[in-house]
């Protein structure tokens, strides 16, 4: 049987984007409000959906409590109430967009995955903007 679980989480960052190819002009016109060179932050919602076998002795696709340590340990403690550009090493050469940091928690939290699952994260920046990326 296969079934897909899913644990939220939500954790605060804040970002600026700009890229530093372009002009002021450009980077304002391109990112607005968001490239504030005193940044600015969201509350960002984190959903982790995990596809897999259940385990016939468990009933378990995964157990959620691990699943909840393991986006604890990998995600929330590094990134809630940081400076996406200035603390984490992951955005040092990449804008952290959503499209771009929903990416950087997939690649964070697959190898920790069995071979066989598969995962799909979704990461709301607000309540209207979210991005999706992972497996399916």
């Amino acid at each position: 049987m296969i079934a897909t679980i899913c644990r939220k989480a939500h954790f605060n960052a804040a970002h600026r984007l700009h890229n530093p190819k372009w002009s002021k002009e450009k980077n304002i016109e391109v990112f607005g409000k968001c490239n504030s060179p005193s940044y600015h932050g969201h509350n960002f919602d984190l959903e982790v959906r995990i596809k897999g076998e259940v385990d016939p002795d468990t009933g378990f696709v995964m157990d959620l409590a691990v699943l909840g340590n393991l986006i604890r340990d990998e995600v929330e403690e590094r990134f809630d109430h940081k400076n996406l550009n200035e603390d984490c090493p992951e955005f040092q050469d990449l804008l952290p967009t959503t499209e771009h940091f929903v990416k950087v928690i997939y690649d964070i939290l697959k190898p920790k995955l069995k071979k066989d699952q598969l995962l799909q994260i979704i990461l709301h920046e607000t309540q209207k903007n979210s991005a999706e990326y992972g497996d399916w």
